[in-house]
């Protein structure tokens, strides 16, 4: 009786985390970009002379808005890749934590921007991180998401693959149960397992990657977790 009463709220969870909005993030509101000056204002229109003559006047360049975002993060949410690169070189802190403890490798996989991505990486980010609420991975954001090109590189840059989160969830088991089971969550899997993603890892109740992709019905993926 128990492990069935733990098997329903498992399932309700899933639903309940399926159904939320894509991004857990909370990037710049309409309201808060209206209110930006200084460096933030400059970082979300990559305006990248106003950003060296306010760093060079003495603006703090790690500065935080109310929701604990530097002007790195506006930039990366901005796809402001070039003042990404200024704000670094002139010493903002490429691996700082917004208030959600969200960073700028975690804000380009949740908003699959691959461009984004090569520069927080390349400017110093982590890809090993642990962030968000959910004690989680951008790898596990971007498997949630089946942004698959943006798996492989965190794949390349040295992303934990069997880290698992405060949900008892690795990035394997979130392809499967909060994926479509569409050909990009498909080569997610495909891109975690070629990795050596640990496919007998299981969620609390220990069910597996590959049973949960049976009882969904996702052939393809079960195809590829029973390949050797």
């Amino acid at each position: 009786m128990m492990r069935c009463l733990t098997a329903v709220l498992a399932l309700g969870l899933v639903l309940v985390l399926a159904a939320l909005p894509t991004s857990a993030q909370t990037p710049p509101s309409a309201a808060d970009i209206a209110a930006y000056d200084g460096l933030h204002a400059a970082a979300w229109t990559g305006d990248v002379a106003a950003i060296e003559r306010l760093v060079a006047a003495g603006a703090a360049v790690d500065r935080r808005d109310g929701q604990g975002r530097t002007a790195l993060h506006i930039a990366a949410h901005a796809r402001q890749r070039e003042a990404m690169r200024t704000l670094v070189r002139l010493g903002a802190d490429p691996r700082a934590l917004e208030a959600q403890r969200y960073d700028t490798v975690t804000i380009a996989a949740v908003a699959d921007d691959a461009e984004t991505m090569r520069v927080a990486l390349a400017i110093g980010a982590d890809p090993r991180a642990i962030t968000s609420p959910y004690d989680g991975t951008a790898l596990i954001a971007a498997a949630h998401l089946g942004h698959d090109e943006i798996v492989r590189m965190l794949i390349d840059a040295g992303a934990p693959l069997d880290h698992v989160n405060n949900l008892a969830w690795t990035a394997l088991i979130e392809a499967v149960i909060l994926g479509d089971g569409g050909k990009r969550h498909e080569r997610t899997v495909s891109h975690l397992v070629a990795a050596g993603a640990r496919r007998d890892i299981g969620d609390r109740n220990g069910v597996t990657p590959l049973e949960m992709a049976r009882q969904r019905g996702y052939g393809a993926m079960v195809r590829i977790l029973e390949s050797r």
